[in-house]
């Protein structure tokens, strides 16, 4: 893999991450407000799982297979 190709996957990887966290605290102070809407908390938390499966990609992208 190129270096430009690693930086550029290492970049959208820190973006995904960051976004990740950013979702987890609004759903975390979300679910504290009483009377919060259940359906904008299950849209948040599938863009979470969406978040998620992308940054997974994207680590097995940068970290090869070892074969052992």
């Amino acid at each position: 893999m190129q270096d430009s190709q690693a930086n550029n996957i290492q970049k959208k990887l820190e973006e995904l991450l960051s976004e990740h966290r950013d979702l987890d605290a609004v759903i975390n102070s979300m679910v504290s407000v009483q009377g919060f809407d259940q359906l904008q908390l299950q849209r948040l938390k599938k863009r979470k799982l969406g978040l998620k499966d992308e940054i997974i990609k994207l680590k097995a992208l940068i970290v090869p297979d070892i074969i052992a």
